[in-house]
C-alpha cells in the first residue's frame, strides 16, 4: 500500500520581463499578478513524497497571498492527508477529497484551504499516473498530445501604444488568441485595430464595474468582435448582473473565481456566461475541474480553463485542456522568465505534452533553489521543520 510520508511546501518567486516599464500611468495596485508594478511572480508548490519513492507535484493559488495558503498546507490540510493511503483510482481521490471538504467545510468553498486542497488534489493524480506508468493526458482519456497555446499578457497601464506593440509582437510571435489586462476602450480598441482579422482577442478587465457600468462597457466593445470579456462586474458573485450585462451581446467568460464546483452550477443556472473558466489551482484541483467540465456540457456552456500560474497547476491545465475540444486552448502568462522552472515555460503557440508518467513537471533543483523564499515540510513521526 503507497502511503503519504512527506509533504513540502515550497514558495518560490522567479522575475520575469515583459516589455513593459513602470511610467506615470502605470497602476500602483500591485495585489493582481498581471500589474506593471511586479516584476516577479510568485507560485506555491507542493511535493507529495510515498513509502513507494513516487511522489507527485501540485500548485497552490495565491501570488501574494501565498503565505496564508503555504500557512493551510503545512497545518490543517497537510497534517490530514500524511499518513493516508494514497488513492488507487479517481473515484478514490474524489472520495478522499470530498472527505477533506466535508471536514473542513467551516473555511468556506474558495479561499486559502480551497486553495491548499486544490494543491493536494493535483499532486494525487501526478501521483496515480506515475504509479501506473501513464502520462496523465492519457488517464485522462485525451484524444490529443498537442494543444494550443493562448498568450495572456500583463496590464500595460491602458496605454494604447505600448499594447498595441506587444499585441503585434505577440502576434508575430505565432500566437493567434490573445488576451489583455486593459480596462480603458482606447487601448482595447488600439489592440483589435492593429491585429490582423485572423486574430482572436480577449479582455479580462478582473472586476471593475458596476453593472451598470459594465452594461455600457459590453455596448461599446461589442463592435470590436472580442473572443471574450472576462469578469466585468464586482462584485463576480453578483450572477444576475452578469447575465444582464451578458445581454448586450458581447460574449461573457467568468469562474476564476466561483466558489468550488457549486459555484459552477449557480452561473450556469443564471445564465450569467458563455465561457466558463474553471482554475485548477483554485476550484479544487483536477477531481473539480473534470466536475465543471461534466457540469458544463450538461448546460451547454463552453469551457476555457483560467491559467495565470507556473508550475505544476499549468501542466495539469495542460493536460485538461487536451480532453476538450479542440478549439480549447491554454491559457499562459505570456512573459519571459529569468530563468526557467521547467522546458516546458519556453512558451510557443503549441505546446506537446510529455510522454513520461504524471503531469510530465519535475523543476529544476538549481533554479528552485535559487528562487526559493521559504519552505515547510510535514513528515511521519516528525514536526514541521522551516527553511
Amino acid at each position: 500500500m503507497m502511503q503519504i510520508t512527506k509533504i513540502e511546501v515550497l514558495r518560490v518567486a522567479i522575475p520575469f520581463s515583459s516589455g513593459r516599464g513602470k511610467t506615470s500611468d502605470t497602476h500602483t495596485d500591485a495585489y493582481n499578478a498581471a500589474s506593471p508594478e511586479l516584476t516577479k511572480m510568485e507560485t506555491l508548490l507542493v511535493k507529495i513524497s510515498t513509502n513507494t519513492g513516487l511522489h507527485g507535484w501540485g500548485e497552490g493559488f495565491g501570488h501574494l497571498a501565498n503565505p496564508i495558503t503555504e500557512m493551510a498546507l503545512s497545518g490543517l490540510v497537510g497534517k490530514f492527508f500524511l499518513g493516508q493511503t494514497c488513492p488507487q483510482s479517481p473515484c478514490d481521490i474524489a472520495t478522499l477529497m470530498q472527505q477533506a471538504e466535508i471536514n473542513f467545510h467551516a473555511f468556506g468553498r474558495t479561499g486559502p484551504i480551497m486553495f491548499a486542497l486544490s494543491a493536494i488534489d493535483i499532486a494525487l493524480w501526478d501521483l496515480l499516473a506515475k504509479s501506473r506508468n501513464q502520462p496523465l493526458w492519457q488517464l485522462l482519456g485525451a484524444s490529443r498530445q498537442t494543444i494550443g497555446v493562448y498568450a495572456s499578457l500583463v496590464s500595460y497601464g491602458n496605454c494604447p501604444k505600448r499594447v498595441a506593440e506587444k499585441v503585434m509582437s505577440t502576434y508575430q510571435a505565432g500566437f493567434r488568441a490573445i488576451k489583455l489586462h486593459e480596462t480603458a476602450y482606447q487601448a482595447i480598441a488600439a489592440a483589435r485595430e492593429i491585429l490582423p482579422a485572423d486574430a482572436e482577442l480577449m479582455v479580462d478587465v478582473n472586476c471593475p464595474w458596476s453593472v451598470t457600468d459594465a452594461i455600457a462597457h459590453a455596448k461599446a466593445l461589442h463592435p470590436l468582435n472580442l473572443g471574450w470579456l472576462e469578469e466585468p462586474v464586482w462584485p463576480p458573485d453578483d450572477l444576475a448582473g452578469l447575465a444582464e450585462v451578458r445581454k448586450q451581446g458581447t460574449r461573457i467568460a467568468a469562474g476564476e473565481n466561483a466558489a468550488g464546483v457549486k459555484g459552477f452550477i449557480e452561473h450556469f443556472e443564471h445564465g450569467a456566461i458563455d465561457v466558463a473558466q474553471p482554475s485548477v489551482s483554485k476550484v479544487g484541483g483536477i477531481t473539480a475541474m473534470l466536475q465543471v467540465f461534466a457540469l458544463a456540457k450538461q448546460y451547454h456552456v463552453h469551457v476555457v480553463p483560467h491559467c495565470f500560474y507556473y508550475g505544476a497547476g499549468l501542466m495539469a491545465t495542460a493536460q485538461l485542456v487536451a480532453t476538450l475540444d479542440e478549439s480549447v486552448s491554454l491559457e499562459v502568462p505570456y512573459i519571459q522568465w529569468q530563468e526557467a522552472l521547467y522546458p516546458q515555460l519556453n512558451f510557443t503557440p503549441q505546446m506537446t505534452l510529455p510522454e513520461t508518467p504524471g503531469l510530465g513537471f519535475e523543476p529544476s533543483p538549481v533554479v528552485l533553489k535559487k528562487y526559493l523564499i521559504s519552505s515547510q515540510t510535514l513528515s511521519l513521526n516528525a514536526e514541521v521543520t522551516h527553511a
